[in-house]
Order: C-alpha cells, then structure tokens, then sequence
C-alpha cells in the first residue's frame, strides 16, 4: 500500500527542510517501489517562494486522508492568510501521523497538535517557542522526537533525520539504512540526537559570556561550581546564573556538561585515549559517569561512538 506523504508549503518556507526529507523518501520508495505517494501542497497551491526566492509548484490543500503530514519550517508569519488557512486545514485533515521540521512546529502548536507532548524545534526557536506555548514540553535539545503520532525535528538539515526516522519506522533499518548512503548521511547521527547551541560557542547572544566559556573550554577537569563561575564574572552567584541562563538559554552547569561532553565526544571519536583518561581529562571524574551522560544525552555509549567513528 503506498503511503500518502503530503508535505505543506506557505509563503517564506525554508527550501531544505522540503528538498531533504522529500529526497529521502524519493530515495526509499527506489528500494521499496510503490512504498510512498508524495504531494506538496500549499494555501491557495501554485508557485510558492521559498525564503531564499526560489519557487516550488504546489497544489492546493486537499481534504485526505493521509497516511503523515510534514510541515514545513520558514518564515511561517509571512503570509497571515496562509498560516490561517494551513491551521484550520489541520484542525479538521485526517492522517495518521502529523510531522514538523525546524520552525514548522509553530504551526503544529498553535493548531493545538502539540498541546502535552514532547516536541522539539530548531534551538534558536527555543525560548521564544517555549514562552508562546507552555502546554508544550518543549525539549530543544534532540534532533527529533516522537510522542505518540506526532513527530518534531529541529533546524534545516535535521529534515532528513525526520524522514529517515519515519522511513525506518515505516520499512524497517535495512532500507533506511540504505536510503542514508545514498544521501550520504548517517542514519542515526553519531552523538546521537543532540542539538548543540551555537550561543554557547558566541557567550550567548551579544558575546557577553565569551571569555568566561572559553576559560571553562580550557578548565573542564577542574570543578566548575556556580559559585566558582560567579566569581571569575566578578558578579554575585545569583545574578550571575540569571543573566548566564538569559544570554544563553541555559543554565551554567547545563552548559558546563555540555562543553565536557563536546570535548569528551571529540576525544573518544579521534584519539586511542583510555575512556578513563578521557573521563578525568574532561571533568566527568570517572568513565561510568561520563557513559551514563554520552548516553543520556547522545543516546549511545562512548565505545559505540568510538567505533562508529573508526
């Protein structure tokens, strides 16, 4: 039975978050003929410019049923008419799985898709997204995420993570894993499904904490408490974790790990270090703490990583 995958456009959209999943199940239904049916679609259909000026043909939207629905990211306020119509369409279209890519989930969330559900979005997105919709459990660090039939993707590129997901789900890993090479990606990211912010490698948006990351990059075996911080910002612990979570979107000791896991991750994927002296080296103090983060974080152990990367 071919799967009716319709894929929704509107004024502004971002190109490769339809170009990359579109491409990867293009892809699969090679290695699984008569596996999937794709349309795109679009309020009032036609010529749609994307935000890049480049136009895509689409037709109008149609009643379905559909077996998933993926919409798109971009410039999703563009066009207020075809934000409007695209919500009303998806409060009453039936399919049995709805998906987003980067900023796509604005849409899903205010239809209500997303209402007690984890979800995720592209990470500049993040605090923005998660004050205009509380009753999302917004985790903005994960590439993608499923809860129940409804499925989220971060920034751009992360599409084709999306569509290989739903394309294992759909075919099993053997095709999946088939389609990857032929786009030449990884399957499943090596690091798993974590999203790192760039804000942390400018000090946060005006590059106000900068220095201070940059010392805690070259100091990450050394505890790097709160107070510690504080003091090298010249500033009182407590207003230093509030404008440090302000500027960066998270609080210090989330960045403090994200920074140990970044180097630890490097250090697994390239050198022949011992995971005990790659543990110390990196502030983790041991190799069973640092697993037990690799996997919470990037969903694989450091020796998977290590020999995925060999």
């Amino acid at each position: 039975m071919r799967r009716a995958i319709a894929t929704v456009i509107f004024p502004g959209f971002q190109l490769l978050d339809v170009a990359g999943p579109t491409t990867a199940f293009e892809i699969a239904e090679r290695f699984r003929p008569e596996s999937y049916e794709l349309m795109l679609m679009a309020p009032g259909g036609g010529e749609i410019e994307s935000s890049s000026a480049l136009k895509l043909t689409a037709g109008q939207l149609q009643g379905g049923p559909f077996d998933t629905i993926i919409v798109s990211g971009g410039d999703v306020i563009r066009s207020m008419p075809a934000f409007q119509e695209i919500l009303a369409w998806l409060k009453r279209v039936t399919s049995r799985r709805t998906a987003s890519v980067c900023s796509g989930a604005y849409i899903l969330a205010e239809a209500g898709l997303l209402d007690g559900r984890r979800a995720t979005t592209h990470w500049g997105n993040s605090e923005d997204f998660a004050r205009r919709y509380p009753k999302t459990r917004l985790d903005a660090e994960r590439i993608f995420i499923r809860d129940g039939d409804v499925w989220t993707s971060a920034g751009i590129s992360a599409g084709i993570d999306l569509a290989l997901a739903l394309i294992e789900d759909d075919l099993g890993p053997e095709i999946a894993r088939r389609t990857a090479q032929q786009l030449v990606v990884h399957q499943r990211r090596p690091g798993g499904q974590s999203q790192f912010s760039a804000l942390t490698e400018l000090g946060g948006r005006t590059g106000r904490f900068m220095d201070l990351i940059e010392w805690m990059r070259r100091n990450l075996a050394e505890p790097l408490t709160v107070e510690r911080l504080a003091d090298r910002a010249a500033m009182s612990p407590r207003n230093f974790a509030r404008a440090f979570s302000a500027e960066t979107g998270m609080t210090p000791a989330k960045v403090v790990e994200r920074l140990r896991l970044e180097t630890a991750r490097r250090a697994v994927e390239t050198s022949h270090s011992p995971l005990e002296h790659i543990a110390e080296a990196t502030g983790f103090g041991d190799s069973g703490r640092m697993r037990r983060a690799f996997i919470r974080n990037f969903g694989q152990p450091p020796q998977a990583l290590r020999r995925l990367a060999r």
